[in-house]
């Protein structure tokens, strides 16, 4: 018998897996904070001899290079990918034994990236699961506009290729295990439900329904911003990522969080967004540890600036550093857990706005509404004389907007409060409105 177990990296949309039988198993695709995988493995009680990797990738650091170090596993990564470290190059066809009766062969499946490889894991002979990567995802495809402008046409038909490839070769029951496509931007769509298997995807997928030509036009037609961390992702992996350091920050008092602010560095409060429009550090910004905090953080700060982190417990602090050393942003400069009373200096009050539904929007007169979604987003639908700035251009393009109090929308509150938290520190008067975009049709105001 064999077991596959999932590990969520929620945060980034994506999955790894731990797969093996009795004694022995493989890590495919595994994040920065290898100790989850390690964790995976001793609750089942298998060595792990093979990390394997689907392809180099732009979206996180990879914590496979660590995890073979390690556990002393071979290092599989696909023999096209040019890499500054010494591992076991993948061909088409490669097989690998995994455990007793269980064999894992490597299936060329480029698209995602020139030298994707997607792994088959077979019981026996036969195909049981099949860990696709950036390849097949569920109900879409993983984008092929990450590599190289002049390649995303022909990348986007060899997805097209591959996926069919995928099809042709396995069986219909045969569990599709993707890295990404919940919640991920290096998917080219949004996956519907958390399972698949190949016979679903025949009848649902739409590189496989569809003709070539039309699903590479309406593939590259829907194709939206790549977050600007994703240019730092795949260097840092294809030179070989150093190992990951969660010890706690040094701390910062209030005369430290003042001085850093001062200095022009990004103090980032974690809180939820209510609490912070409530009462904050005047000029800090609120990123929801709760959110998709990594991708937005990594996407909107100027990459390598220090960072400092309020949160409101040491096990808040401790999730968003393992959260933000996924991608790259490795050490926070500081640190401080609490409430805003202890991060201010004496005779200091904490700063406030405003937050509202789209009803008061609906009611408010002679104020400036900005819409920070991104523009596919707004296509669909939008308040009428709005200002549109996706949020990850948004603090590069303050001057913009016009004087007066901002109301600033997204679909549903979490990129509002980190706009709003933005124009609260550049000084002007703003208001969050944290409500679903779908009130605002009930409120009368799209179009």
């Amino acid at each position: 018998m064999f077991f596959v177990d999932t590990i969520e990296v929620s945060g980034l949309g994506n999955r790894s897996y731990l797969a093996g039988g009795a004694r022995t198993a493989v890590a495919v695709d595994p994040p920065r904070d290898i100790d989850q995988v390690l964790a995976a493995a001793t609750r089942r009680g298998v060595r792990i001899t093979h990390v394997v990797e689907t392809h180099v990738h732009n979206d996180y650091v990879t914590g496979g290079l660590d995890l073979a170090r390690i556990t002393g596993a071979a290092y599989l990564v696909p023999a096209g990918a040019r890499v500054s470290f010494t591992r076991t190059p993948v061909h088409d066809g490669d097989r690998a034994d995994v455990d007793t009766a269980l064999t894992l062969r490597a299936l060329a499946t480029p698209g995602h990236t020139p030298h994707h490889t997607s792994y088959v894991l077979e019981e026996d002979g036969t195909a049981v699961a099949v860990f696709t990567g950036g390849s097949l995802l569920i109900g879409t495809v993983g984008r092929p506009d990450l590599v190289e402008p002049r390649l995303t046409e022909d990348l986007a038909r060899a997805q097209h290729a591959s996926a069919h490839r995928l099809a042709a070769e396995l069986p219909e029951e045969t569990a599709v295990l993707p890295t990404h496509g919940f919640g991920s931007f290096c998917s080219a769509g949004q996956a519907e439900g958390d399972a698949t298997t190949i016979g679903k995807e025949k009848t649902s997928n739409d590189a496989l329904t569809r003709d070539v030509d039309t699903f590479v036009a309406d593939l590259l037609a829907a194709l939206d911003d790549i977050p600007a961390y994703y240019a730092h992702m795949g260097p840092a992996n294809a030179a070989g990522p150093t190992p990951v350091d969660l010890t706690p920050p040094a701390v910062a008092d209030a005369d430290e969080i003042a001085a850093r602010l001062a200095a022009g560095e990004w103090v980032v409060d974690l809180r939820n967004r209510v609490a912070f429009a409530e009462g904050h550090v005047a000029g800090s910004l609120n990123f929801e540890a709760e959110g998709q905090l990594a991708t937005y953080l990594a996407w909107l700060i100027p990459w390598g600036k220090p960072v400092t982190l309020l949160a409101e417990s040491p096990g808040q602090l401790a999730a968003a550093q393992r959260e933000l050393a996924r991608v790259g942003i490795d050490r926070p400069a500081a640190a401080a857990t609490g409430a805003p009373t202890g991060w201010l200096r004496e005779g200091e009050t904490p700063a406030a706005f405003r937050r509202a539904t789209f009803t008061d929007l609906a009611a408010a007169r002679d104020v400036v509404v900005l819409d920070v979604r991104r523009a596919s987003e707004r296509a669909a639908g939008h308040v009428p004389g709005s200002l549109h700035i996706p949020l990850h251009t948004l603090r590069d393009r303050l001057g913009e907007i016009p004087a007066g109090e901002v109301w600033v929308h997204c679909a549903g509150g979490m990129r509002a409060a980190i706009a709003a938290s933005l124009l609260d520190a550049a000084g002007r008067d703003v208001v969050a409105v944290d409500d679903s975009f779908d009130a605002a049709e009930r409120a009368g105001l799209t179009a």
